[in-house]
């Protein structure tokens, strides 16, 4: 994964809590109902928890009131910075991206994400997920929240509709980063030995659950 959105959020660092409670008019949508998705990402997962795309922590504070210990993975600089102060425990953060990460020394049982997945193309998606299958154990699960479309032709009737509602930098980001479909990442999933369900969030955003095959689940 190249490091191009890495400017963007360090620009975006500091507003970024309040975009997520709804400030953007634009991206209203794609947060509602943040906090209660991050929470159903938390509740999934225990032990260990690798998490890419920190940004300023606030999917890692539910980890750790979860009691989960929790490894972060944070390419943006500013965004580390803000996360090192709001979030405390059990809790150490690396630079890094979903493909160029320093792989933990311990054993991980999960791997989650929120609203950062879309930053890879789908070719790195596919090695993500190869990467990510053999860090963890048969049982082990990786939980990703995101923007991703039931088909493309879902993706296009949702550019088309910020469109008509004004929203062109949500429509132009819809076209530009690398929202995928959910047909795709089931194909990746079980392609790597994952059980994969999904779960809908808002209209953009889906909670991917996948659990490798082998364990007791």
């Amino acid at each position: 994964m190249g490091r191009e959105f890495d400017r963007l959020f360090d620009e975006w660092a500091a507003v970024y809590d309040d975009t997520v409670r709804g400030s953007d008019e634009e991206y209203q949508q794609v947060f509602s109902g943040y906090e209660k998705i991050l929470s159903a990402v938390a509740d999934k997962v225990g032990g260990t928890v690798l998490e890419f795309g920190v940004g300023t922590g606030n999917l890692t504070m539910r980890l750790l009131q979860k009691g989960a210990k929790v490894i972060g993975i944070e390419p943006s600089t500013n965004m580390r910075k803000l996360a090192m102060k709001k979030v405390k425990g059990n809790f150490r953060l690396f630079d890094g991206d979903f493909l160029d990460f320093p792989v933990p020394a311990e054993k991980v049982d999960a791997i989650v994400s929120s609203y950062a997945f879309h930053h890879l193309t789908d070719g790195e998606k596919r090695l993500a997920v190869e990467k990510y299958a053999a860090l963890l154990k048969p049982g082990g699960k990786i939980v990703f929240a995101d923007t991703m479309f039931p088909s493309e032709e879902d993706k296009q009737k949702a550019i088309r509709e910020a469109e008509e509602n004004g929203f062109f930098r949500l429509a132009e980001d819809l076209k530009t980063e690398y929202y995928t479909t959910i047909p795709f990442l089931t194909s990746v999933f079980e392609g790597n030995g994952f059980r994969v369900r999904f779960m809908r969030m808002n209209p953009y955003v889906w909670i991917l659950e996948g659990e490798k095959a082998g364990g007791n689940g």
